[in-house]
């Protein structure tokens, strides 16, 4: 009986070690994180700025994968009324649950409320998917 009991627990060690706990799906293949507006040298500087002010859009991005993953930092801002007013984005390459902090440029031209949109997807600008739930910054410019 006991000799049983040790198989058992000896095959339940196994399964479980090759066995994932849980899989990601398609939105928390990565993750962002402290979104923020910093100055050019990264640090915050909040989220009330000048006409013709220099600005970064920030954050951090973590690949939550145990593989490299390619990626397409995307920030979209908005005016009030919804309009697009800049679409910027790079592309870069994570490792494994790699972490950067990575910002794109913003020069505001009219004073007024803004709305960062922040993605992070795979296969831009064609095929895209985004590997993350987007994050916001409500930004006043005056």
């Amino acid at each position: 009986m006991l000799g049983k009991g040790i198989g058992l627990l000896a095959l339940l060690i196994i399964v479980a070690s090759i066995t994932p706990a849980f899989a990601l799906t398609e939105l928390e293949r990565a993750s962002i994180d402290n979104p923020k507006v910093t100055n050019a040298f990264g640090v915050p500087i909040g989220n009330k700025i000048n006409v013709d002010q220099q600005i970064q859009i920030a954050a951090d991005i973590t690949n939550n994968q145990e593989k490299s993953q390619t990626f397409y930092y995307l920030v979209q801002i908005k005016n009030s009324e919804g309009f697009t007013m800049k679409v910027d984005w790079f592309s870069g390459k994570l490792n494994p649950h790699q972490k950067w902090n990575t910002s794109v440029f913003w020069v505001p031209q009219d004073a007024g409320e803004f709305t960062a949109e922040i993605f992070v997807w795979e296969g831009f600008p064609v095929n895209h998917k985004a590997l993350a739930e987007y994050s916001t910054i409500q930004i006043s410019v005056s």
